[in-house]
């Protein structure tokens, strides 16, 4: 079970309420591995009968978005999900197959966005980068070897 203390945290310092139900959804989202969808949150609190609405689910993945607990990734499908995470500026990458994610830091992606606001006359004020791929796990599951 994952530690839901910093979402829960997150929306003290804030000044939100810490219902029954938001604390449910922080406990569901730390217990996550790998990215998650809202309709799976919804799925997930029904069946275990957490008393948390669809509608709750919704606003509560806005609010921890805002304050930069969750951040939603736009899958290479079309669809929408999101991971907990930490507040610091990051970038994600995702196992298209399981959705293990992991955080990685800038690795000189600064250097680029500068450029690209120098080339264009555009201020940039802000960016992501979503890296899509097969973990190592998957990739030793069926026998796929790495690109060289």
């Amino acid at each position: 079970m994952g530690d839901p203390t910093p979402i829960v945290g997150a929306l003290d310092r804030a000044g939100y309420r810490l219902t029954a139900p938001r604390r449910s959804l922080a406990a569901l989202i730390a217990d996550q591995d790998g990215h998650f969808t809202a309709a799976e949150l919804v799925a997930t609190a029904r069946s275990r009968r957490l008393g948390v609405g669809r509608a709750t689910v919704f606003r509560t993945l806005e609010v921890l978005e805002e304050l930069g607990a969750v951040e939603r990734l736009d899958l290479p499908s079309g669809e929408h999900a999101y991971v907990g995470c930490e507040p610091a500026h990051h970038h994600h990458i995702v196992c298209s197959r399981c959705g293990r994610t992991s955080e990685i830091d800038d690795a000189g992606l600064r250097s680029v966005v500068r450029e690209v606001g120098r080339q264009t006359g555009f201020r940039v004020d802000d960016h992501r980068l979503e890296l899509f791929g097969l973990c190592p796990a998957c990739l030793l599951s069926d026998g796929t070897e790495r690109c060289r």
